[in-house]
């Protein structure tokens, strides 16, 4: 069975236990062997880390210690998968600018708040991962994202839906899901999931249950790939001063 680790915590406004419950389930469906902790310190055996096939972050804001850091980014950077959503991953750690690198962006707004509704666009394009996905409507939160240049966009949002200083640069379709690798790693996110009961709606949890797998499938893939070097890249010396 493919081994998966869930670390849920930070702001409980993003009801995180509950989540981690619902991703939880996701993975048994699919046979995953899965662990829970509600503790940052599961990021501390940088060994148990290289032997999963998939990292599941869950933790908005909040402080980390670069170690934890560093041994998540080497076990991707092994082939260990990394997927998450909203802010438990994307808007975690909003000093580490290592983690930002990894997963590929990090929140900075939500104009409107809770309650706006908005169309989530599906992109299609190279990656067939979400094909089976339709567009959808969704009332929540609508993530604005400052975005890694190098991600592989999935599904999109149009902004502005409401009045802001943002809204004076016209329209731009925000990435809502992306892929991106890291290492031999693959790394999933998506924006929504600001409760859980958005986490729970089906196209949010098909979205969530592609990503976990083919995240976590790049394990094997990357066997071949990895380099010879054990030296493993853990960022610029002044990000973790």
């Amino acid at each position: 069975m493919s081994k998966a680790l869930i670390v849920w915590g930070g702001w409980d406004g993003h009801e995180p236990e509950q989540v981690a419950a619902i991703f939880e389930r996701i993975l048994k469906e699919e046979q995953f062997e899965v662990e829970v902790s509600n503790t940052l310190e599961s990021y501390a055996d940088a060994e148990k880390l290289l032997g999963l096939d998939l990292i599941v972050p869950l933790w908005t804001m909040g402080q980390i210690e670069q170690e934890l850091v560093n041994n998540v980014s080497a076990a991707v950077q092994s082939g260990v998968g990394l997927a998450g959503l909203h802010g438990g991953m994307c808007d975690a750690f909003r000093n580490n600018v290592d983690w930002q690198f990894m997963t590929g962006g990090q929140w900075v707004a939500h104009p409107g708040n809770d309650g706006v509704e908005y169309m989530v666009n599906m992109k299609r394009g190279s990656s067939p991962l979400l094909d089976h996905i339709e567009d959808f409507q969704v009332k929540s939160e609508q993530y604005y994202l400052h975005v890694d240049p190098a991600v592989e966009v999935l599904a999109t949002t149009r902004f502005p839906v409401v009045t802001g200083p943002h809204a004076a640069n016209g329209p731009v379709d925000m990435p809502v899901v992306w892929t991106k690798r890291w290492g031999a790693g693959r790394v999933f996110y998506n924006s929504l999931g600001h409760h859980a009961d958005i986490v729970d709606m089906k196209p949010v949890t098909e979205m969530m249950r592609s990503g976990f797998k083919w995240t976590a499938a790049g394990k094997e893939l990357a066997k071949s790939r990895v380099s010879a070097s054990t030296e493993v890249y853990t960022g610029m010396a002044d990000n973790q001063n």
